[in-house]
């Protein structure tokens, strides 16, 4: 079980860095999401679209961190995009690691072994190790930043970034429960950017996920509950009561976010981190996007929850002005 930490290990940042927002996408083949787990059955048909989409965060003036996987890493029109798009400085590469479709295929496919931390921790390291050799070699760039897939962090994950040079990791879905088929619970970890391992090097940057509604300071107690009765979310969302907001446009509306977003600036969050599946760039390939209008709808949505971070004074960021601004723990 990943314990929360402890509230000395929020994270600092220098005067003047504000609050920010740092836009990532798992970046990852297309994969029917009903079915089991396959280590070869999934395309690669929405690559052709990350161009137009890198065009699209340029023109808003937005740095996004493309987390890359393994089939997207081998992926020559990803490298020709995503690789150009680093040598200009107008984006940033880091590692997402789907160790079903990660060599060394050893272990058995199955949901549990889906979260990389379940695995043995010489099977996950050489699994991570291979993909992030890759990605530095495909890329030109090395990694700085870290996503298990299916925010599947384990107890031996942070020692692991650590000893290979990853000082920063977004794994974690703070608000979410994946203990259902073997992840982990992160219901009752902060939103706040946070130290983590043995000696607090690594920087771990949760998905921004709040609560709105009456119940809203006992989001964290209640949805475990919540959860286990899916009709209940729904009404209580209805009711003002309570409802669970994600910084995704993947199942979230516009006015959702934007509602959301005044709700973590209000609470003084210094960063909004967000995040979506890069097959929702093309229509049918994950359940958030099944039509071209569903296309227009993301991008509209980015276009309407910028423009309001602008309103609100919130500047797009990256990895490397998050490294620059951040305190450093006592001791490094």
């Amino acid at each position: 079980m990943l314990v929360p930490p402890s509230a000395n290990s929020i994270a600092k940042f220098a005067e003047g860095f504000g609050q920010r927002a740092l836009l990532t996408i798992d970046t990852e083949e297309e994969f029917d999401w009903d079915k089991p787990f396959s280590a070869t059955e999934h395309g690669l048909d929405h690559v052709r679209h990350l161009r137009s989409f890198q065009e699209f965060c340029e023109n808003l003036g937005i740095s996004p961190v493309y987390l890359v996987d393994w089939p997207i890493a081998h992926a020559p029109m990803a490298q020709e995009v995503l690789g150009d798009a680093v040598k200009r400085g107008k984006a940033e590469i880091g590692i997402q690691l789907h160790p079903w479709v990660n060599p060394p295929h050893e272990e058995e496919v199955s949901a549990h072994n889906s979260y990389a931390g379940n695995l043995p921790p010489a099977l996950e390291r050489e699994k991570f190790v291979r993909l992030r050799d890759a990605i530095t070699e495909k890329f030109g760039s090395a990694p700085m930043i870290y996503r298990a897939g299916r925010y599947g962090l384990g107890p031996q994950t942070a020692q692991l970034l650590s000893d290979n040079g990853i000082g920063v990791d977004t794994s974690v879905r703070s608000g979410f429960d994946y203990s259902g088929d073997g992840g982990a619970d992160y219901t009752r970890h902060p939103l706040q950017p946070y130290w983590t391992g043995a000696q607090h090097q690594l920087l771990e940057l949760p998905l921004t996920t709040v609560y709105w509604g009456m119940l809203r300071r006992q989001g964290p107690a209640l949805q475990s509950v919540i959860d286990r009765i899916p009709a209940l979310r729904g009404a209580m969302a209805r009711f003002g009561i309570l409802e669970r907001i994600a910084l995704t446009p993947e199942g979230v509306t516009a006015e959702e976010a934007l509602r959301g977003i005044d709700i973590a600036l209000d609470d003084g969050l210094p960063l909004l981190v967000l995040s979506f599946h890069s097959p929702s760039l093309a229509p049918g390939h994950t359940p958030y996007v099944t039509s071209e209008t569903g296309v227009d709808t993301l991008y509209d949505w980015f276009r309407e929850v910028y423009a309001y971070l602008g309103q609100r004074g919130v500047k797009p960021t990256s990895v490397s002005e998050i490294m620059e601004h951040v305190v450093l723990p006592r001791g490094q």
